[in-house]
């Protein structure tokens, strides 16, 4: 499997756990896929616990993927920053963002945020719910090992 495999997977994932404090403590957040920058994309609020984190400059964070149906389980870490980037968050608005703010993309409340992955663990398989057991079941008669898939790193 190879970096764009992850990066295959990662798009058809609406979200994982985001470390913006460098503690343990991690909080769902909808990412956008930016793959030509190596970089994942948040849009968030002003006042909350990421934002906070950042506002005094980037900081070194940790994003978690976790998708069986999907078939990607990925630890990243990366420098978690503000972004003033409007062409992107233009690029990146949608309806569900649109949901969340009132003012809608002008709403001074939204924050940009972007993470660029310095490194990753991945785990990717092809193997989930009924192909899963029967890999199971396949290796119980024959002796062998399941298919778990693939692992690298970025």
């Amino acid at each position: 499997m190879s970096k764009d495999e992850f990066w295959d997977r990662a798009e058809a994932v609406t979200a994982g756990m985001l470390d913006a404090t460098g503690g343990e403590r991690l909080v769902p957040m909808s990412h956008y896929t930016d793959r030509a920058a190596n970089t994942l994309w948040f849009i968030t609020a002003k006042g909350t616990e990421t934002v906070d984190a950042v506002e005094a400059g980037p900081k070194d964070s940790r994003y978690v993927l976790s998708d069986n149906g999907k078939g990607l389980y990925a630890h990243l870490t990366g420098v978690l920053a503000l972004s003033e980037d409007r062409a992107k968050l233009e690029e990146l608005w949608n309806p569900v963002a649109d949901a969340w703010f009132e003012g809608g993309i002008d709403d001074p409340d939204l924050r940009l945020l972007s993470f660029r992955i310095s490194a990753g663990e991945v785990w990717v398989t092809t193997t989930s719910g009924i192909r899963f057991m029967y890999n199971v079941a396949k290796a119980k008669v024959t002796g062998d090992q399941p298919d778990m898939g693939d692992h690298f790193t970025l």
